[in-house]
């Protein structure tokens, strides 16, 4: 699995349908709103590095609003906190 942050400029007033309209996209598995120089943080998460080139050029680029973007891939994960999170929800 590949991981890819997204660092997306937005358009100010429509920074909340642009996040819904990334986090609806195939292989955004979420999106942040941020402070600081950057609008909105999109998580891909797809199985090759092409899926994540066809992710942002294809659909993320593409959504009216956005004005830019600028990606790093992952290459290694240091904590599975997020994971663990996820899979004890509803664990008692």
């Amino acid at each position: 699995m590949i991981t890819a942050i997204v660092f997306v400029e937005a358009e100010v007033a429509r920074i909340p349908e642009v996040a819904t309209a990334i986090a609806d996209l195939q292989g955004v598995s979420e999106v942040y709103s941020v402070t600081g120089g950057i609008d909105l943080i999109a998580m891909i998460r797809v199985r090759s590095v092409d899926q994540v080139a066809e992710v942002v050029t294809e659909r993320v680029n593409r959504v009216p609003g956005v004005i830019g973007t600028e990606t790093h891939i992952a290459f290694r994960a240091y904590s599975s906190h997020d994971l663990e999170a996820a899979f004890s929800l509803g664990a008692e």
